[in-house]
């Protein structure tokens, strides 16, 4: 069915599509400013349910939102949004899936190296593996189960280090020993 306008002077869409099951069923959102966004809206959504990957990164996100949050605990689950929402789909939102190439991710990593954070400071090796990571495994989702035929993000290469810095810090014997120190410099005697 094409979009139509209801009393109010909106736009809506209304279709039928067939879920995962085979069964019809019936479709309904109103309130489009356009006809135009009634129309996108509609087409988005089923190419969601048909699990076609003609679809953007960002609207396969959201499968992959749907597929994957049930299983993940919440802190792990806003981990991951964080870094999808922001370092991941700025770059590849309107970007169909069966398009995103292995040169689209090099470039993308690229980029995210020359990024800099808050402090301004460039990323840790270990923090761009773990945006890597969340990318390779939204492709990862999308060979296993809807048949993307490879993962680009395997193909451009790793991105980061594995293994973190040393973390230098005080331990209590270490400061216990420092102050023995202080304490008898005066008599140029350390019990450490």
């Amino acid at each position: 069915m094409p979009a139509s306008k209801d009393q109010t002077g909106a736009w809506r869409a209304q279709f039928y599509y067939k879920d995962w099951t085979g069964t019809s069923r019936k479709k309904c959102k109103r309130g489009f400013r356009t006809k135009k966004e009634a129309q996108d809206w509609e087409s988005s959504y089923k190419l969601q349910k048909s699990a076609c990957l003609d679809m953007t990164f960002k609207d396969f996100w959201e499968v992959y939102e749907a597929d994957v949050k049930p299983k993940l605990k919440y802190n792990t689950w806003c981990t991951k949004e964080y870094v999808v929402t922001k370092k991941i789909l700025p770059y590849f939102k309107e970007k169909k899936m069966n398009d995103i190439s292995a040169r689209d991710v090099i470039q993308w990593q690229n980029e995210l190296l020359q990024m800099e954070s808050k402090n301004g400071k460039k990323y840790s090796g270990t923090y761009l593996k773990t945006v890597q990571a969340e990318l390779s495994c939204i492709f990862n989702h999308a060979v296993n189960f809807y048949e993307l035929t490879c993962n680009p993000a395997r193909k451009a290469g790793p991105l980061g280090c594995g293994q973190a810095d040393e973390m230098l810090f005080w331990t209590n014997i270490c400061t216990g020993r420092r102050r023995n120190y202080r304490t008898s410099k005066s008599r140029d005697i350390w019990d450490g």
